[in-house]
């Protein structure tokens, strides 16, 4: 007799299993982020602000790191980002800008 699948379980079976390979990540600091965007991509530059001083008159920027994205894997990161914050503030208070 043939075993019948659901289409939700032969969905659930069709999606790959992700695996997070992490041997090859470096970690880079952040204080700063930019964006920036064309058409076809959407840009993250990453750096740090070397200011210590408030009266400064110039704060150099030293960029550490671009990202580049397509609109789609962009999109994709804002709902995330989106997510990770309304976590973050319900669990440690509202960030204020």
């Amino acid at each position: 007799m043939a075993e019948t699948i659901k289409p939700a379980e032969a969905a659930a079976n069709s999606v790959p299993r992700i695996e997070w390979d992490d041997s090859k990540m470096s970690t880079t600091y952040a204080n700063v982020c930019n964006v920036l965007g064309t058409r076809e991509e959407i840009m993250l530059l990453f750096g740090a602000n070397q200011a210590w001083q408030s009266d400064m008159k110039e704060v150099k920027v030293f960029l550490s790191n671009r990202v580049v994205l397509n609109p789609y894997a962009a999109k994709r990161l804002h709902a995330l980002l989106e997510l990770g914050l309304k976590e973050y503030e319900a669990r440690y208070g509202e960030l204020k800008l």
